[in-house]
């Protein structure tokens, strides 16, 4: 009977001893599964940046080489036309020596776009001098009432950025990017109704009539939106190269073009690129600014998210 007791106790310890080295191989392998998942992310977060950064370089120099061509901004120039998504494989094609980088880019894509900033009204222009713009301002009001926004939201925009200009300790913070507009009391519902007119440029610029929308278009030359509508029909057909030459489209309805609100050619831009690989997105933007040959970036804001029915991204900004 004690012989058999002894059996029993053994039977159990070594059933313990095996749940134990089960236990703990589940977590070791757990921990090794876990690290193996965290470098892949870290990896391809970190491949996402690197090949995004390049695409920032390639846009540069295609805006460098439509400043070498010289003449206006327009939508029918290279750097308008818009990247659909593509494999990264794609751009590889040419390269046949580099089959191991083909390969492994077989699950990423990008995509990517340039704008023309200056195709928008500029917030920067509201204030000139410690003082609200009255021109300026009336292209607002008239921007506003399109959008059927309250006009009271137009003059709190106003007041405040009259204060952030100033040199007072309770000013509010400059904004640099149209999301920071909620800094100074725009609600978010009223900023992405604004987001496709509206743009903060580090300094007063003209609007581009060749690229701005009907509605830019309505609100910074007064005109009515058949008026408008017409503009684009005309410029599409052949773009503009001189504010004589937007006079004499629009005939009698535009008396005068003011140089220093309305132009034909860009400085500012903003870049936008997406790269997938495999469930991980890396979206990019940045904001450059062109002064001859020179192109350089202002800033760069980067999300990091999953490619589908992921959280609220995380955000990086690199001023």
């Amino acid at each position: 009977m004690k012989r058999q007791a002894q059996q029993g106790a053994a039977i159990v310890m070594a059933m313990l001893t095996v749940v134990l080295v089960a236990t703990m191989a589940s977590a070791a392998l757990w921990q090794q599964w876990r690290a193996v998942e965290v470098e892949t992310a870290e990896r391809s977060r970190a491949q996402a940046t690197w090949v995004l950064i390049g695409a920032l370089d390639w846009a540069r120099l295609i805006l460098k080489e439509d400043a070498r061509k010289g003449g206006a901004d327009n939508l029918a120039e290279p750097w308008a036309l818009a990247l659909e998504q593509a494999r990264l494989s794609t751009f590889l094609a040419a390269d046949r020596s580099d089959t191991l980088a083909a390969q492994a880019s077989q699950n990423a894509f990008l995509s990517g776009q340039m704008v023309d900033l200056q195709s928008r009204l500029n917030t920067t222009n509201l204030i000139q001098d410690g003082k609200v713009h009255g021109a300026t301002l009336q292209m607002f009001v008239r921007l506003f009432d399109q959008l059927g926004l309250n006009p009271r939201l137009l003059e709190t925009l106003v007041s405040q950025l009259l204060l952030s200009a100033g040199d007072k300790p309770q000013a509010p913070l400059r904004p640099y990017d149209i999301d920071q507009l909620a800094w100074l009391g725009v609600d978010a519902d009223s900023i992405e109704r604004l987001r496709p007119f509206v743009t903060i440029l580090p300094e007063r610029t003209p609007v581009n009539l060749n690229t701005a929308s009907p509605l830019v278009l309505v609100a910074s030359l007064g005109i009515d939106p058949a008026a408008a509508q017409q503009l684009v029909q005309a410029r599409s057909l052949n773009p503009w190269d001189s504010l004589e030459a937007v006079r004499a489209v629009a005939q009698s309805g535009l008396r005068s073009l003011d140089a220093q609100a309305v132009s034909i050619s860009s400085r500012f831009f903003e870049l936008r690129g997406t790269l997938q690989i495999d469930n991980h997105t890396v979206h990019e933007t940045s904001m450059v600014q062109r002064d001859g040959l020179q192109v350089k970036t202002l800033w760069r804001k980067r999300t990091v998210g999953a490619a589908a029915g992921s959280p609220k991204p995380a955000t990086y900004n690199d001023l």
